[in-house]
């Protein structure tokens, strides 16, 4: 077995998952880790690593939305993932479905983080006219501090991630920002 890669992912993706949103936010997540990878020091195959096990952390979500990371593994074994990388993708979520698994490497720590995270980011740049484009992190935790904002977006469990990463809340947003800015055409948010 080699290590999961992210042309790997994108492969194996389609196979558990029809709806659009789904797939941005895999690219989302996806490009969010690369930045930490980054962040963390990770060689290029390391960092393609981590955008692999984020573009499929949402592997099982739609067909067991109610179970969500309990059947990572009926889904990825057999396309001969590898174990570690799937306790990953159910680490992140730990204390959200019910998943005894907590998040232990930078890795899965950043996945944990940045799942939510991304979704504060990404509805935020939909409602600049410049979307991703000099998004700064000041004008970010405004975003965040508004509960109303991204309502949807558990905020709660992303500072969990900051304190698990030991890392300052900007820290982790700009790394996000970044991530996403480089793949904003992927994501439909270019200006």
């Amino acid at each position: 077995m080699s290590k999961l890669t992210l042309a790997r992912a994108k492969e194996i993706l389609p196979k558990h998952v029809t709806e659009d949103h789904l797939f941005t936010h895999a690219a989302a997540v996806s490009a969010a880790m690369g930045a930490m990878a980054d962040y963390f020091g990770q060689d290029a195959e390391e960092k393609d690593h981590w955008e692999a096990i984020g573009w499929l952390h949402d592997v099982d979500y739609e067909k067991y939305p109610d179970e969500h990371c309990h059947h990572v593994r009926e889904f990825l074994a057999p396309e001969g993932v590898e174990e570690e990388d799937i306790c990953a993708i159910i680490s992140h979520g730990h204390g959200l479905t019910g998943v005894d698994q907590e998040p232990q490497s930078d890795m899965e720590k950043s996945l944990f983080t940045v799942d939510e995270l991304t979704g504060i980011v990404h509805a935020y740049a939909l409602m600049r006219p410049e979307r991703l484009t000099g998004m700064e992190v000041k004008s970010l935790k405004k975003k965040f501090k508004d509960k109303r904002f991204a309502a949807g977006c558990n905020r709660d469990v992303i500072k969990r991630g900051f304190e698990m990463l030991g890392l300052e809340a900007g820290v982790v947003m700009e790394a996000c920002i970044k991530g996403m800015q480089e793949h904003a055409e992927e994501l439909g948010l270019a200006r």
